[in-house]
């Protein structure tokens, strides 16, 4: 029996995390008939909050900062609304007077500023990418089939590859080298209720220099949590040492370790693992064109750089590209 197409889109987003919404948000503005489909429950990818009773946990990305105009724009617009606070302008008594900006009330409300009207479908997972003579055909893990004049793949290169070889996709081997350098830190973070306030200083948020800990933030400190609630971050070679490992036994030793931040007993705990959580080094453009016609474009920290603002670029020179497709070709 042939698969019948499920439905069709001007462009497809494949991601809604940062880089994603970024590129749809642009491409709608601009006219463009535009689905993002994501595989998780909620959208935001790595700017993630979870709830826990009363606590509130950012235990992905823990905060973000604004280098480009555009983006700074983007934040000033976000604090108006409500939804971006500055948590700090650093972390120590040596603050640099860079302003960190949170969520509000977490990071995941901030991922979804400004998307209001994108058509997003959610928990659905592409299992490969095939090119047709003037679109591009997209399966899903399903067995349905979307059909898209052009493609925006932000998921994590070694991800976005599979999907590429998956559905036969050639890529220019000068390219292919570039996307196959390019690597990720794992993450293990943990999510932990206290019993009272930690011993962490304000603003709440502390990188050790050593140990299997990366980074330790109070977020009832931070302003996102009404209950005491602290997220630790394991370190990239802690991480991939135990990532097959028991995971609750995992976050034990990661709290033990933190005990001297914490300072009181601990409620209940949550592990989760990033298994790309940031580059550790990113292409020099802001995305990769594999493909002029039928655009297909790969956007995401990996080429804007690992912060929430390189991603948020990165979208956009996505969206650029497309829109642009049909015009001289730009190095972006």
């Amino acid at each position: 029996m042939q698969n019948v197409i499920h439905r069709n889109a001007d462009v497809l987003v494949i991601g809604a995390g940062m880089a994603g919404l970024s590129a749809a948000t642009a491409l709608q503005k601009a006219g463009r008939q535009t689905l993002v489909l994501d595989k998780g429950k909620r959208i935001g990818g790595r700017m993630a909050t979870r709830s826990v009773g009363g606590a509130r946990f950012d235990h992905g990305a823990q905060f973000v900062t604004a280098r480009d105009p555009r983006f700074a724009a983007l934040l000033d617009a976000a604090q108006i609304a409500g939804v971006a606070v500055e948590w700090c302008r650093g972390f120590t008594p040596e603050a640099d007077g860079h302003k960190r900006w949170r969520g509000a009330p977490g990071m995941s409300s901030l991922a979804g500023y400004g998307t209001e009207g994108l058509e997003i479908v959610q928990e659905k997972q592409v299992a490969a990418l095939s090119q047709g003579v003037d679109h591009w055909l997209i399966r899903m893990t399903d067995g349905e089939i979307y059909s898209a004049g052009a493609i925006i793949l932000t998921a994590p290169v070694p991800q976005s590859l599979l999907l590429l070889e998956a559905g036969g996709v050639l890529l220019d081997p000068a390219l292919k080298t570039r996307l196959l350098a390019i690597q990720y830190e794992r993450c293990l973070a943990v999510m932990a209720v206290l019993n009272g306030p930690s011993r962490l200083p304000a603003p709440g948020g502390f990188a050790p220099t050593q140990g299997p800990i990366a980074w330790v933030a109070d977020n009832q400190l931070k302003g996102i949590s009404p209950e005491p609630a602290v997220t630790i971050h394991a370190t990239d070679a802690f991480s991939v040492a135990q990532w097959d490992q028991d995971r609750d036994e995992t976050a034990r030793v990661l709290l033990a370790a933190a005990e001297e931040w914490l300072g009181v007993g601990i409620q209940s705990f949550q592990i989760h693992g990033w298994r790309y959580s940031k580059p550790k080094q990113t292409d020099p453009h802001r995305c990769a064109v594999v493909n002029r016609s039928p655009p297909l474009i790969l956007a995401g920290d990996a080429f804007g750089g690992p912060r929430v603002e390189g991603a948020a670029l990165s979208g956009l020179a996505a969206a650029g590209a497309v829109i642009h497709a049909d015009g001289p070709f730009l190095n972006l």
